[in-house]
């Protein structure tokens, strides 16, 4: 058991204890088919069928049947599709271990860890399953996702470790003791989280649901009364009611949100972004400041020893073996990696076994390592920050003066310095002996510079946070094109300077590089940032955290240790900054969908409710027959699915929905829309002297086509055929606006319409599309309010 276990007693154990994972419950086909027979709409369809079924309305009532089943078997296969693509999601999110097994250490996915597995953990690293240190090294946990305490906590070996905390300083071997659903605490931090909060936007539609539930209310009223003194049927009264609120109401509008942001979140999965909490896609959508770390989104983060400055006797072979015995970490770190590459190149070893290692972090700035050397003597190594290793060292005036000429010259040339030293006669911190410099350098990635300046047209303002120096910071800003030429940088000893009220935003106007900074630096601004703007942070370590679970939205990228990705808002799959540009445009494509879709929607409803309530107090009926008003919301419902995949123009500056604005358009559109059906009507039955069942099948025509022009209307403030919606809406209203036309020319379900008067209807209703497109226009032309500029890159 000393070598961990073999594979075949992981597999006995798992057999035994299960995986380590804790399966949702889904449930299934009929548990989903009863539970949507108790949703509103599914609940006034039922009671529109036995009302039917009570008029002796067979046929209505087996047809009303029908779209009912229909409406469900279209919503579970949607739903069935969404939850197939977040399973897959959930698989680029699986934690990776350590592991010993088979007398070899391997990374193994979590879920395939076995009680008893030995394991090794390191900075930034969630705890898989509940497990006992066997040895540790200046070890804290933070288990506030499980206890509520904020502070990490110190642990010792034999002391017990839980599944779901995180590694916040130093690094354990442990062996695992309990998985799965025999956790103490359960599930892993790490799943994609199925609940969210609703969106300010979503909130929004959903108020202007109620208001127009509430008008479709009244005007039920109203005709009621009316139909009463009439001394129509109770009966007939009821069903054409329910019909109408069929028809009026939204009533499907929270899952039309929910497949729109639903396959939103799947496109951005497909650009690599996965986005872990639903409701920081709006904040997404309107960030215009971003603070972004240096590595891995703005440079390759693929660190290489590129020169060796070595001291005295010592050659460069000796530095980087020195160097190599203070690395613990050689697959995970980016550092040891680059200093382990070196030492392979120069066919070097390490200088001796390590002892004990203390990791570098973001207090210490350096590695520190007690090792026994081939001699059989016990030194210790530093590698590290060259200010803090040259403290730790005896040097001569002399020699500060050129190690410190050799630092400034290799910022002076874009590297990054490590210095490493060493303490050849004891295991103490001092008196060392400077070996030499290593100097790092990590490559731009191409197209950095380029995103940075299209970010900046999209009103998105980019500051680089790094705990490089001054030098290194200032060379890569100017790669980069950051600040300009009255751009300035802030050192950590500026910044401590100045209080957090003081950031207003002419302060942050001409900051654009904050260098030498820590993660409480990184905090104070993130705070301050947020009192002005909409702010998203990136990160990549644990000290990173308090930042990112502060920023409006929270960024890992793609190198981030498993701890900050399970707090983060999204987690980007690849390293650069382009993921980040593709992200915020993709976010402000979804809420351009869900605000054209919203004004679709509120002067669809306005449309119809107003106008059917009008005409039947002028002519004390209905001008729909039940089953045409529930038809009519079913073809409505039809292609609303496509404008999850709709083409829409995004912004090109960051801004919230103007609500009056969005309301009074819709107003607008929904009247005119009122205007064009009341003329309709009363050319129809008061000029031509139609059939009351022929007019009812002409206007149930005339509003389903017309509808879904107004789809091609309001999806785009643009002129309607200078930009059209994607190619699946166009497919879905064509098919509508096809099954609408044929049942009124064969009568199925209604009476037959002449062919002439169909093919009028269609000519009467594209001509006041041309109406609708100019009151959009002049709207947007003489509106006081500040129009949305709209650009379709990007699309």
């Amino acid at each position: 058991m000393e070598n961990g276990l073999t594979t075949r007693q992981a597999a006995d154990l798992i057999e035994r204890f299960g995986p380590n994972e804790i399966k949702e419950k889904k449930p299934g086909l009929i548990s989903k088919f009863f539970k949507w027979l108790i949703s509103p709409i599914a609940l006034m369809l039922l009671a529109a069928a036995l009302l039917s079924f009570a008029a002796k309305n067979i046929f209505d009532f087996w047809f009303i049947l029908v779209l009912m089943l229909l409406n469900f078997f279209v919503s579970f296969w949607q739903e069935h599709k969404a939850d197939k693509a977040v399973e897959k999601l959930q698989e680029k999110l699986s934690v990776r271990v350590k592991t010993r097994r088979d007398n070899a250490w391997i990374w193994l996915d979590a879920r395939q860890l076995a009680p008893g597995d030995i394991i090794e953990l390191s900075v930034g690293d969630i705890i898989p399953a509940d497990a006992t240190i066997e040895v540790c090294e200046n070890l804290a946990v933070n288990e506030a996702a499980l206890t509520g305490e904020s502070l990490p906590k110190d642990k010792q070996t034999g002391n017990p470790l839980f599944n779901g905390s995180f590694i916040t300083t130093g690094a354990a071997t442990a062996r695992i003791t309990a998985t799965g659903k025999n956790t103490a605490f359960g599930k892993t931090l790490l799943l994609v989280q199925n609940t969210r909060r609703r969106s300010l936007l979503e909130q929004d539609i959903l108020r202007i649901s109620k208001f127009l539930s509430a008008l479709s209310l009244i005007a039920v009223v109203i005709l009621t009364a009316i139909l009463r003194l009439q001394h129509a049927p109770l009966l007939e009264i009821l069903l054409l009611n329910l019909s109408l609120i069929i028809a009026g109401i939204p009533i499907s509008l929270p899952t039309v949100m929910s497949l729109i942001i639903g396959f939103g979140v799947l496109e951005l999965a497909k650009k690599d972004t996965i986005v872990r909490q639903m409701s920081a896609l709006e904040d997404l959508a309107n960030v215009n400041l971003l603070l972004s770390d240096k590595t891995g989104t703005l440079t390759q983060n693929k660190i290489s020893v590129e020169r060796i400055i070595n001291y005295g006797q010592d050659s460069a072979a000796d530095a980087v073996s020195y160097a190599l015995a203070a690395c613990k970490e050689t697959e995970k770190d980016p550092i040891n990696r680059a200093v382990a590459a070196k030492a392979e190149e120069l066919g070097t070893a390490a200088a001796g076994t390590a002892i004990k290692i203390t990791p570098a972090d973001s207090q210490r700035k350096r590695s520190t390592a007690i090792i026994s050397s081939a001699a059989g003597k016990t030194q210790c190594v530093s590698l590290g920050a060259t200010q803090i290793v040259e403290k730790l060292c005896d040097l001569t005036r002399e020699q500060a003066e050129q190690f410190e000429a050799d630092v400034k010259n290799a910022a002076d040339n874009g590297y990054r310095a490590l210095a490493v030293a060493v303490n050849p006669n004891g295991s103490q911190e001092n008196h060392m002996r400077l070996l030499g410099l290593l100097l790092l350098s990590d490559t731009l990635f191409d197209d950095a510079a380029h995103i940075i300046s299209y970010l900046k047209t999209q009103g998105i303002d980019i500051k680089m946070l790094t705990g490089d120096n001054r030098a290194i910071s200032q060379r890569v800003a100017e790669k980069l094109g950051l600040g300009g030429p009255t751009g300035k940088i802030v050192s950590k000893q500026k910044l401590d300077l100045v209080e957090p009220t003081k950031m207003d935003k002419t302060w942050w106007s001409d900051k654009f590089v904050f260098a030498e900074i820590l993660p409480e630096d990184k905090l104070k601004l993130v705070q301050a940032a947020k009192r002005h703007f909409r702010v998203a942070v990136t990160g990549d370590g644990v000290n990173d955290l308090p930042a990112v679970k502060t920023a409006d939205v929270g960024i890992a990228v793609s190198n981030a240790v498993d701890a900050l990705k399970s707090a983060a808002d999204l987690v980007l799959l690849k390293p650069g900054i382009s993921v980040i540009e593709t992200a915020v445009l993709e976010a402000r494509k979804i809420f351009a969908r869900l605000y054209s879709y919203s004004i679709y929607r509120i002067s669809e409803s306005l449309r119809l409710i107003v106008t059917i309530a009008i005409l039947g107090i002028i002519y004390r009926t209905y001008p729909l027959t039940p089953v045409q008003l529930i038809l009519l919301a079913f073809l409505n419902d039809l292609p609303i699915i496509s404008l999850a995949f709709n083409r829409v123009a995004i912004t090109n500056s960051p801004a919230a929905v103007n609500i009056k604005q969005r309301f009074t358009l819709s107003s607008l559109l929904g009247l005119t829309g009122v205007i064009n059906s009341l003329l309709m009507f009363l050319l129809a039955h008061d000029a031509f002297h139609l059939s009351f069942p022929v007019i009812e099948t002409l206007f149930f025509l005339k509003l389903t086509i017309g509808g879904h022009m107004l789809i091609y209307v309001a999806h785009t403030e643009k002129r309607w055929d200078t930009f059209l919606p994607s190619r699946p809406v166009i497919a879905a209203t064509t098919i509508t606006q096809a099954i609408a036309t044929t049942l009124a020319l064969t009568g199925l379900f209604m009476a037959p319409a002449p062919l002439a008067w169909v093919v009028l209807i269609w000519i009467w209703t594209f001509g006041w599309m041309q109406v609708t497109e100019l009151v959009k226009h002049l709207y947007n032309k003489h509106s006081t309010l500040p129009a949305t500029t709209m650009n379709a890159a990007g699309l």
